[in-house]
């Protein structure tokens, strides 16, 4: 499994070799870009590389498989190359991508932002392999998530816990032993729906799971404080707080200086048993 002994909490932290990715300053579109990136990576402490050639922002474009493999293999190879030993993510929801990734460079995660409904041989590849599974809830694609049937819901936390529990199923029937749970932050939610999974992030530690979180910088954050993703890092880290108090294992982010600084604040907070009667 991708969690050290002894630790409980991680950060994954994001690259993102697209052109079109909805955080500017994440888009690595050369190989120097990605160099300078990871170098400033060696310097932060950070669990996991999630590393993603299809931005799955709105209305995003939708490149081909070989395109994505165009771009992701040779990022790869550089990657692998200054981070030997590093636990590397794939973000991606084609099998073929994640097959070829797995077979390359012995990718330890696969997280699919479509949970399974985009590629119906995904399921099967991970378990064929072996892999840690990132399942993440949406309805639709990053095309048309948010087409007002996608966003619809007659109870969202109860069609959302339905959702897992059937795919859980699905993925331990195949022999999938790892599974980390996404409630998948902005895809086919509304703002306020986000806020509302937000507020119930308990509900999903029910099967046992480790459970991930990703809103860094999204536009659940920026569009209520009338900002833009560039000055959303402080509305990130606060998010990431409240769902560590909801029982969150994975903070995926792009700033990961400030995501471990939370962490190790809130493990703080978190194991001090101290209260007004001890103190007289």
């Amino acid at each position: 499994m991708v969690f050290p002994k002894n630790k409980e909490l991680l950060v994954m932290a994001v690259i993102n070799i697209t052109p079109d990715s909805f955080y500017e300053k994440s888009r690595c579109l050369n190989d120097s870009c990605l160099k300078e990136r990871l170098n400033f990576l060696k310097k932060e402490s950070f669990d996991i590389l999630d590393i993603g050639s299809f931005s799955s922002r709105p209305n995003g474009e939708f490149i081909s498989t070989k395109e994505e493999l165009n771009r992701i293999i040779p990022a790869l190879e550089i990657i692998t190359e200054i981070f030997p030993n590093t636990t590397i993510s794939i973000d991606t929801f084609r099998s073929e991508v994640a097959e070829e990734c797995i077979k390359r460079f012995n990718i330890e995660i696969i997280n699919d932002i479509s949970g399974g409904f985009m590629d119906k041989n995904m399921y099967k590849t991970v378990s064929k392999y072996q892999k840690t599974y990132v399942l993440t809830h949406i309805k639709g694609t990053p095309q048309t998530m948010f087409f007002s049937e996608n966003t619809s819901y007659k109870n969202l936390l109860e069609e959302m816990l339905i959702f897992f529990e059937e795919r859980i199923k699905e993925l331990t029937i195949l022999g999938c032993k790892n599974i980390i749970i996404d409630p998948g932050f902005g895809f086919a939610k509304t703002t306020m729906q986000n806020y509302t999974i937000l507020k119930n992030l308990h509900l999903f530690k029910k099967w046992g799971l480790p459970l991930m979180v990703g809103f860094s910088r999204k536009s659940m954050i920026w569009k209520i404080l009338n900002s833009s993703p560039e000055n959303a890092l402080n509305g990130t880290t606060i998010l990431n707080t409240l769902a560590l108090t909801h029982g969150a294992n994975i903070l995926r982010v792009h700033d990961t200086k400030e995501a471990n600084e939370t962490i190790k604040l809130f493990e703080i907070y978190n194991n001090q048993t101290t209260t007004w009667r001890d103190l007289g």
